[in-house]
Formats: structure tokens, C-alpha cells, sequence
């Protein structure tokens, strides 16, 4: 039976090697998306795929950890921003931001295609995130700087159109910022006609 100094030394190997694991696969999904592997993760990360199992039971709900973890950034950064006095400039900075998220990690662009999207950990920070859009979006509407019918969601959903229209060549270039751009200025009030309601979306597959 290990002692108290060793049981202490084990857990704080688990926790430096969880800490090695999660830095080396938001590099990896980011560089590669989700196709990379289990091998090329724990070999960055410096340790054997089993200990990755031991952390993670699927390449899936390591992808979802990381994932959530990016939700949870970007939410951060909104909640910053509703301190921002221009109710304008911070929706448009936080969709910057968004997008440039994006832009920059491959696998956080894929997630909103795949069924990691389901994962109850990814659905529990993407409502969060959803929640400060919301917010965002009704102090700038609030002050007739955006059209009163748009949405959080609405805004969430053009973070990803603005990326797929630079994914050809993950724009590298940033020609992003003009899809952007052209984007937001669709959001504002003059000149606004109604939109069609969003329908709701299809259910999720249920998680095993």
C-alpha cells in the first residue's frame, strides 16, 4: 500500500500529465482538426495512449473537453465586453473574436458538424455561450444600433458562416474580417425588413 507521500506524488503525476494531455490536443485538433490521433496526441503530450484513456475514454469526449473549454474563452470574453459603454462596438468585437476562433483552430469549426456537438458537456457550454450572445445582442439592439428580430443564436450561427466562407484556405490571410464585416452590417437597423422566424432545430442524437 503506498504511503501518504507517495498517494500525493501519484496524484500530482495525473495531474501534470491531464495538464500535458489537454495542452497537446488543443494543439493538435487545432493544427489538425478532428481526424488527428490518439498516438500523435500522447506522443506531444510525452505519455503513453493508455494514460490517455485513463483520462478520457474516447477520442470523442477529449474532443468535447476541448471544445467546451473554447466555448467557455469565447463566453469569457463576452461577458467582458457588457461592460464595454459601446453597446455596438462590443457585439462587433466579440464576433471578431469568435471568429477569429474559428479561423485559428480547425477542430473548433468542425465541432458545430459533428456529433461532438452533442456531447452533454460541449450542449452545457455552448448554452452558456449562447446566454452572453443573447446578452450582447440585446444591449446593442436595445440601443437601435442592430435590428430589434436578431438573436443570440442568430449571432452564433454567423460566427460559423463567416469562417466557412474563409475555410477554403483557413484564410490565413485574414479576408475574413470583410466577410465579417459585410456580416454585421446585415445586423443593423437601417434599412432592416423582417426576416423569416428561425425554425427550431432537429433534436440531438442522444448521448450513450
Amino acid at each position: 500500500m503506498p504511503t501518504p507521500s507517495q498517494t500525493h506524488r501519484l496524484r500530482a503525476d495525473a495531474v501534470r500529465n491531464r495538464q500535458a494531455l489537454l495542452a497537446a490536443a488543443r494543439e493538435a485538433f487545432a493544427e489538425h482538426g478532428m481526424e488527428v490521433s490518439i498516438s500523435e496526441i500522447a506522443q506531444r503530450a510525452g505519455i503513453g495512449k493508455g494514460t490517455v484513456f485513463r483520462h478520457f475514454a474516447t477520442k470523442e469526449s477529449l474532443a468535447a473537453a476541448i471544445v467546451a473549454d473554447r466555448l467557455d474563452e469565447l463566453a469569457a470574453t463576452g461577458r467582458t465586453l457588457l461592460e464595454d459603454a459601446d453597446p455596438e462596438a462590443a457585439l462587433l468585437e466579440f464576433m471578431t473574436a469568435g471568429v477569429a476562433l474559428h479561423v485559428s483552430d480547425r477542430s473548433f469549426c468542425q465541432a458545430a458538424t459533428t456529433d461532438v456537438r452533442g456531447d452533454p458537456v460541449v450542449r452545457a457550454a455552448a448554452d452558456r455561450l449562447t446566454g452572453v450572445a443573447e446578452a450582447l445582442t440585446g444591449r446593442a439592439s436595445r440601443e437601435g444600433a442592430i435590428r430589434g428580430d436578431i438573436t443570440g443564436e442568430d449571432v452564433i450561427r454567423m460566427l460559423t458562416a463567416a469562417c466557412q466562407a474563409a475555410a477554403p484556405e483557413r484564410d490565413v490571410t485574414g479576408a475574413w474580417r470583410r466577410y465579417l464585416h459585410l456580416i454585421f452590417d446585415g445586423l443593423r437597423s437601417e434599412g432592416a425588413r423582417p426576416l423569416p422566424p428561425l425554425p427550431p432545430l432537429p433534436p440531438l442524437p442522444p448521448t450513450a
